[in-house]
């Protein structure tokens, strides 16, 4: 299958028509795929469910591909829905969308062209000694390239994908309509609070020069810190559109999963050091979970950060309700918790109390890494299965429609894919040792 989605030139559709004439055509397409494996199935004296005739690989590669081509919010709300949405949507379809997370054509030499002459000139080749055109990376809303300036300057600058901006809000709106009238969603399910929240993410990240200052900050917070390592951002190439800053090497997180034991636990000990400062410390955070985001230089052990267009500022008050429910968890005081889960906002003193069990479950259920005594082993915990089954038993029960502040939903997005990580990595951690600085 994963030839199906290996990355190639393709031509960003730029503009709002010829975007909304593609989800068009989507539309159109897998439903008359329906229509004829329906009546196949049929004339073959078969009573088939819509959910196997949406389902097929070929429907399935259709809308994958599709919104890899479409790339922009097109691309961006197909991974936050394989992340957010993954206990409520068929499995199928999860796996489907979860390609999105890690694969991205890239644009064709004219196109990439036209962007760096509107944005550094004609002549901007003058400035680089060499400029490779083929990327090193590719994302839902740009691509990486790799360029030497005449002054000696290694980077990697960042492309956004031309339209990407201006059919941010329109995009999002085509693809929720899109899945609703192919039924690839269930009919019950309210996915506004994440339109939402992937339309004000987008118009963040689409901003190339408020994740250069993102960059900077970083920079600036961990200058002194011997386990990370922040590229430098070079100020006179960076725009709206294009983002420079030092190529740092690294290898992709996730090939630590071979690496001696005392290693990944080196690294996920440091990740999630780095969450509790910027909760409590820096009040400024990266809340983007992918692990594209952190590569590892086996040479100097230094864990390289990478994209920083989620950005988010949190104020100290947010930070003194994690605070006490940090502390309430790690004492085991369920009214403690409860207490500090209706400042925060998950639920109010009026939510229905079994509601407010399954929630405080949950909950005590995420908070057992900061209670285990020394280490807490992440690949031998049944922790993440645990969590999973019972999400997917309180989403379907859609009588409870309290969303806490958007935040908190970032915020909560980040610990989750921390936690993920170090499953992965089989990391061990001792928790209440990290903790104890903050409470």
């Amino acid at each position: 299958m994963a030839e199906s989605y290996k990355s190639r030139e393709q031509r960003v559709p730029s503009g709002r028509l010829s975007r909304f004439s593609r989800f068009g055509a989507l539309t159109t397409g897998i439903l008359g795929n329906v229509a004829i494996g329906g009546a196949r199935a049929y004339a073959a004296g078969q009573r088939p469910r819509l959910n196997d005739l949406l389902l097929t690989p070929g429907n399935a590669t259709r809308l994958t591909r599709e919104l890899a081509n479409m790339r922009g919010a097109a691309m961006k709300m197909g991974q936050l829905l394989s992340m957010e949405a993954g206990d409520f949507i068929a499995p199928e379809l999860s796996e489907i969308l979860a390609h999105l997370r890690s694969d991205a054509h890239t644009m064709p030499g004219r196109q990439l062209k036209s962007v760096l002459v509107a944005n550094w000139g004609a002549d901007f080749l003058k400035q680089f000694r060499k400029f490779d055109v083929h990327p090193i990376a590719a994302a839902s809303i740009g691509q990486v390239h790799r360029a030497v300036t005449r002054d000696g300057r290694d980077l990697a600058i960042k492309v956004q994908y031309p339209g990407v901006r201006g059919s941010i809000d329109s995009d999002l709106r085509n693809v929720a309509s899109l899945l609703r009238l192919s039924g690839l969603l269930p009919r019950d399910l309210d996915i506004a609070p994440m339109l939402e929240e992937a339309r004000r993410q987008l118009h963040e990240e689409a901003d190339y020069q408020r994740e250069g200052r993102a960059l900077s900050d970083f920079g600036r917070l961990l200058e002194n810190d011997q386990a990370f390592l922040v590229p430098a951002l070079h100020g006179d190439l960076t725009t709206t559109d294009i983002l420079a800053m030092d190529y740092v090497s690294g290898e992709p997180i996730e090939t630590l999963k071979e690496a001696p034991q005392e290693v990944r636990d080196h690294v996920t000990t440091q990740l999630l050091t780095l969450l509790l400062q910027e909760l409590f410390t820096f009040q400024l955070m990266q809340t983007d979970p992918n692990f594209a985001n952190y590569r590892y230089q086996e040479d100097t052990g230094r864990i390289v950060l990478l994209d920083f267009g989620a950005t988010r500022s949190f104020a100290p008050q947010l930070a003194q309700k994690f605070h006490h429910l940090l502390r309430a968890g790690l004492h085991k005081d369920r009214a403690g918790i409860r207490a500090a889960a209706i400042d925060i906002g998950y639920f109010s003193h009026s939510t229905a109390e079994h509601h407010q069990t399954q929630l405080l479950d949950m909950m005590e259920m995420a908070l057992e890494p900061l209670t285990c005594p020394g280490t807490f082993d992440f690949g031998d915990s049944t922790l993440p299965a645990r969590l999973r089954e019972a999400g997917m038993a309180f989403g379907e029960n859609r009588d409870f429609w309290e969303i806490p502040p958007m935040d908190t939903l970032f915020l909560q997005r980040k610990i989750g894919g921390l936690y993920l990580l170090a499953t992965r990595l089989h990391a061990r951690v001792d928790m209440p040792s990290l903790l104890a600085p903050h409470l």
